[in-house]
């Protein structure tokens, strides 16, 4: 059944496969801290199988048969195991989802792909059912589960989500949020006790698209959004993304991209929520931001 939630044995435990994707794994350490340590606090038990490949974006553009077959491939590992499949990236929840969009659109494409699938003894079935953290905190975990880990609020502080466009568009393929409105991420921040006031640059692109097209176009883009969040006095920003944090915390950079000296915080959503269950800005694995997240604790 798609979108099942399997328990352990232990029957207050969640099991989920957990799908890294390439730039957690082998760069974005303090997400994967972060989120190990708050999903452990949940009593969520996280399987991560061997096999696993590039969730098939970066073939995409070049080859879309291949793009289906990675996608594919690592569905087919996680569905071996009967679980559901969280992802921490944006941008691999998007690529699977796509892919699994069109097999879901076209039998004998999914026939193609799984001749591929069977040289490795693996079968796509798509009966996946694909999970972001943002959601999976705010849908699945639940805002009284949070509410009764919380032991350290952000009263006065004024701290927004940047929910990236991979986590929204297309609106048709996996939607977790109002792809115009957006609000589980303004919820949970608002539930640490800090204020989450719109601003016009919500939706905006973090310009990593761009980075190997034109650098000064992408970080003009994300430096003009840092800009405008200073400006609206704006304390921190938390994302869900490991692309859209790196280009956040590149602020030198940006700054040096748009002629504006630009200092904001930058934390993954994991941290923040850590920070206030209590744990220790090591433990989560802020000391290998390269933003200064002091002021949040002040």
């Amino acid at each position: 059944m798609v979108g099942e939630i399997k328990m352990t044995d232990d029957s207050t435990k969640l099991k989920y496969t957990l799908y890294l994707g390439c730039n957690i794994a082998t760069e974005a350490y303090g997400y994967e801290i972060s989120a190990k340590k708050v999903l452990d606090a949940f009593d969520v038990e996280l399987v991560l199988p061997d096999g696993y490949s590039c969730c098939g974006v970066t073939m995409r553009s070049v080859n879309s048969f291949a793009f289906l077959c990675l996608a594919a491939r690592n569905m087919a590992i996680s569905e071996a195991l009967g679980n559901g499949l969280l992802v921490y990236c944006t941008g691999c929840r998007l690529s699977l989802s796509e892919a699994q969009h069109i097999l879901a659109e076209n039998s004998e494409l999914k026939q193609k792909v799984n001749e591929v699938l069977a040289k490795e003894d693996l079968n796509y079935n798509g009966t996946i059912k694909i999970i972001h953290i943002n959601e999976f905190l705010h849908d699945i975990i639940g805002e009284e589960k949070i509410s009764g880990k919380i032991v350290r609020k952000f009263d006065g502080k004024k701290i927004v989500p940047h929910y990236g466009c991979h986590a929204l568009r297309p609106s048709e393929i996996n939607p977790q949020d109002d792809v115009e409105n957006p609000q589980k991420l303004d919820d949970l921040i608002r539930l640490l006790g800090a204020e989450a006031p719109h601003h016009p640059e919500k939706l905006d692109c973090c310009g990593a698209p761009l980075l190997l097209k034109d650098v000064n176009s992408a970080y003009t883009m994300v430096g003009t959004k840092i800009s405008a969040l200073m400006k609206h006095e704006i304390d921190a920003v938390v994302t869900v993304c490991p692309s859209c944090q790196k280009m956040f915390e590149n602020q030198k950079i940006a700054s040096d991209t748009i002629g504006e000296k630009l200092s904001l915080p930058v934390l993954y959503f994991t941290q923040l929520l850590g920070l206030a269950m209590g744990m220790e800005p090591g433990e989560l694995g802020i000391q290998l931001n390269l933003t200064d997240y002091r002021s949040i604790l002040s």
